[in-house]
Formats: structure tokens, C-alpha cells, sequence
């Protein structure tokens, strides 16, 4: 498999669409809303400058996905933030991996100082060990902040690494 990272446009909607659906009605690592429609999915996911949305994709297939830009507004805008999502079909291949090394140089090509998750899902162990490796480090978890759909209530980490 060959992993390629492209800009999102609005024709890759309906297999970002799809991923989207599956990882949201899973429960277990987005708290977003399974019953949002494809509109209101979109809005939230495709940033608008000064964010940035790609695709990774291996040819014409899209395999996941990423969003990133600043973490907040005014005086916390030195600090990006990333989201990340990967087709059950293509986990463990080095997709989330590729997104999130593209997300880090986008921020450093951007001028951030940081980039910082607000929301990874402790019980989430492939995305934090490999968060972990491409040197976030937890900063804080917020204890019993999502409910999982197994698990119950689990904590949200905060993780942050300087870009």
C-alpha cells in the first residue's frame, strides 16, 4: 500500500462521509453525535482558513482523514490542534501515522509553537502509544469525561508536544 496525503476537496465528501459514519457510530473514540447528517457531519469536520483538511489515500481510495488548525482563537492561536480519523480496513497499515507526521509539519510550516489534542480517549491505546511516539506527552486527563460504549466512563487526555 501506498499512502499519499492530498489536500481534501468536496468531491472526497462522501468516502470522508463513510469514515466518518463508522467511527462516530462506534462510539469508542469521537464525541460526536451518530445521528448528524451528512451537512452537519461536514461543517464541523472541513476547516475553514486558517485550518486545513486532507485525505490519505492509496491510489483513488481514501483511507482516512485529518483536520487541523489553531486551538483556539486570539491569544491561544500559537497552538494548533489536530483530529483524526482512519477506515477500520486500513488500521494498523501507517495511516494515522502518515496524517498525524503530515499534521505536525503543517503546523510547523504554519508557524504554531505547539500542537495539542484536547480530547484523545484514554482507553484509545493505539492512538495514544502512537501519539506517544511521535513525542506528545499527557499533560492532564480529564477523569470519567466520555462515555464508552463498553467501558463506561473513561478519561479524556490532554496531550501537547511543541512543533
Amino acid at each position: 500500500m501506498t499512502i499519499q496525503i492530498r489536500e481534501y476537496t468536496d468531491t472526497d465528501w462522501p468516502s470522508v462521509w463513510a469514515i466518518f459514519q463508522e467511527v462516530v457510530t462506534a462510539g469508542d473514540t469521537y464525541a460526536y453525535d451518530p445521528g448528524w447528517s451528512s451537512q452537519q457531519a461536514q461543517e464541523v469536520w472541513v476547516e475553514a482558513p486558517p485550518g486545513h483538511t486532507i485525505v490519505a489515500c492509496d491510489g483513488s481510495r481514501i483511507l482516512g482523514t485529518s483536520k487541523m488548525g489553531p486551538n483556539r482563537p486570539g491569544p491561544g492561536s500559537h497552538v494548533s490542534t489536530a483530529s483524526f480519523m482512519v477506515a477500520s480496513d486500513a488500521r494498523g497499515r501507517g495511516v494515522g501515522r502518515a496524517l498525524g507526521e503530515y499534521a505536525l509539519s503543517w503546523a510547523h510550516e504554519q508557524g504554531y509553537a505547539a500542537m495539542q489534542f484536547n480530547a484523545v480517549v484514554e482507553s484509545n491505546h493505539a492512538a495514544v502509544r502512537l501519539w506517544q511516539e511521535l513525542g506528545f506527552q499527557i499533560i492532564g486527563t480529564v477523569p470519567e469525561a466520555f462515555e464508552h460504549p463498553t467501558l463506561g466512563r473513561v478519561g479524556l487526555h490532554v496531550m501537547h508536544r511543541r512543533v
